[in-house]
């Protein structure tokens, strides 16, 4: 019998406790890469990025180094924009990435998109000669962060130790699990009905809420390509209409459409498109870069989409 051959993506867990083992795992990760000569980069939060940076020494010009709390602030735009992007600027060759999407602070908004974007890079990468080593405090998160860690990672290492994940689930299907429903929107919020007629009203409207949520001139209009976007689709999409709904909430402005489509795609808005492609598909691409960030939840009975732009302080406001 002829043994299957191996896939040569490799997708670990590093669970750490602390600086000395975050430092443990991580360090000869990069510095192996680099011996090897393959193109290496690093997408983690500030402080963890600051840890390194000062580690790698000189080294650390040799190194492509992300803030992944900017970056990757929304994760549907982490595998297209951050990891593939990566990949793709260096055809041919084996690649190496630290990409840290999840830490103690992520909210419970943004941690479903979290763990859809953990599952998906298997499906991204299936076949790729690349590894993507992702840190998991496991000291600070909570345990059951821990468990769907070990859900969409094959493998699982420590400093001293790695073994295969027992955990470790189909991608698609555990994507599947967090396609959760979105709460209804407050009373409050402004609404307005999506169809084939009033595409430029929409508009208007998505720029007057952003104004009056004190969002700045790019957010707005970045806010509104987003969003006109999604009505297009819908209009296209979705039997042609669908129903918008605006309001703001946690330091966000949230616009929320719903329609009577279905995503059946899991990696919808996650890889990208070619210019060719007949049937465009390069809308949710789009929504996910522009906006901070992007819940779905889809259903045959109907798809919502859910984004979020986070407001400005105040001294923020007159920038760019």
């Amino acid at each position: 019998m002829t043994a299957c051959p191996r896939d040569p993506f490799d997708h670990p867990a590093l669970l750490y406790r602390d600086a000395e083992e975050y430092l443990a795992g991580t360090l000869p990760f990069i510095t192996d890469g680099l011996a090897a000569d393959e193109p290496v980069a690093v997408s983690v939060p500030g402080t963890n990025l600051r840890l390194l940076r000062g580690a790698l020494g000189a080294d650390a010009g040799r190194v492509l180094l992300h803030d992944m709390s900017v970056v990757g602030r929304n994760p549907g735009r982490i595998i297209p924009g951050v990891l593939l992007a990566f990949a793709d600027a260096h055809p041919g060759r084996r690649i190496r990435i630290i990409g840290e999407p999840i830490w103690v602070s992520r909210s419970r908004d943004e941690y479903p998109a979290c763990v859809q974007h953990e599952a998906l890079i298997n499906t991204a990468f299936a076949g790729r000669d690349a590894a993507i080593l992702c840190p998991y405090d496991a000291a600070a998160l909570p345990p059951a962060w821990i468990g769907h860690a070990e859900r969409t990672h094959p493998t699982i290492v420590t400093a001293t130790r790695r073994w295969d994940s027992p955990r470790f689930a189909d991608p698609v299907a555990v994507a599947a699990d967090f396609n959760e429903p979105l709460p209804d929107p407050p009373p409050r919020a402004a609404r307005i009905r999506v169809g084939l007629d009033n595409l430029p009203e929409i508009r208007s409207f998505v720029v007057a809420e952003a104004g009056a949520a004190g969002l700045r001139r790019d957010q707005a209009v970045d806010l509104m390509i987003a969003v006109n976007e999604l009505a297009a689709n819908t209009v296209e999409h979705a039997g042609g209409g669908g129903d918008l709904a605006v309001w703001t909430e946690s330091e966000h402005l949230i616009c929320q459409l719903r329609d009577e489509g279905h995503i059946k795609d899991p990696m919808a808005g996650r890889l990208p498109v070619p210019a060719d492609h007949p049937d465009g598909g390069r809308g949710l691409l789009l929504v996910h870069r522009l906006c901070d960030l992007v819940r779905i939840y889809t259903t045959p009975e109907g798809t919502t989409i859910r984004v979020h732009v986070r407001c400005p302080v105040p001294e923020e406001r007159d920038q760019r």
